[in-house]
C-alpha cells in the first residue's frame, strides 16, 4: 500500500505560481513512476504530467508544456509540480498518482495509488 498526500495548492491570480508536492509513504515509491492529474468541475480527469522511477524522463500535457516542471526527490520520498504562468484554465483539483511501472505514462489506468486531492484556483 502507498499513502499519498498532496500540499500546495491555493488560490493564485493568472501569471501567477504555485508548487505542489506530493509525500509518499512507502520506500516502494522510489521505483514506481510518478503521475500529476487535474480534474475541472464537470470534465473528465487529465493527464498533466509523469516522472520517470530516477527522474530521467518526463511527459506533460501539451498546454503545459514549457510552464509546469516534474520533479522528485527519491530520498525523501517527494514527487513535486512547479506551475508557472498559471491560467485561469488551469483551475483544478490536482492529483498526485503512483504508477505500477517504472517509465512515465499518461494512461490513467497504469496508476493504482491516488491522492485526495489539492485545489488550484487562478483567478483572472
Amino acid at each position: 500500500q502507498v499513502q499519498l498526500v498532496e500540499s500546495g495548492g491555493g488560490l493564485v491570480q493568472a501569471g501567477g505560481s504555485l508548487r505542489l508536492s506530493c509525500a509518499a509513504s512507502r520506500r516502494t515509491f522510489s521505483i514506481r513512476a510518478m503521475g500529476w492529474f487535474r480534474q475541472a468541475p464537470g470534465k473528465e480527469r487529465e493527464f498533466v504530467a509523469a516522472i520517470s522511477w530516477n527522474g530521467g524522463s518526463t511527459y506533460y500535457l501539451d498546454s503545459v508544456k514549457g510552464r509546469f516542471t516534474i520533479s522528485r526527490d527519491n530520498a525523501k520520498n517527494t514527487v513535486h509540480l512547479q506551475m508557472n504562468s498559471l491560467k485561469p484554465e488551469d483551475t483544478a483539483v490536482y492529483y498526485c498518482a503512483a504508477s505500477s511501472i517504472t517509465m512515465p505514462t499518461t494512461t490513467r489506468a497504469a496508476y493504482d495509488y491516488w491522492g485526495q486531492g489539492t485545489q488550484v484556483t487562478v483567478s483572472s
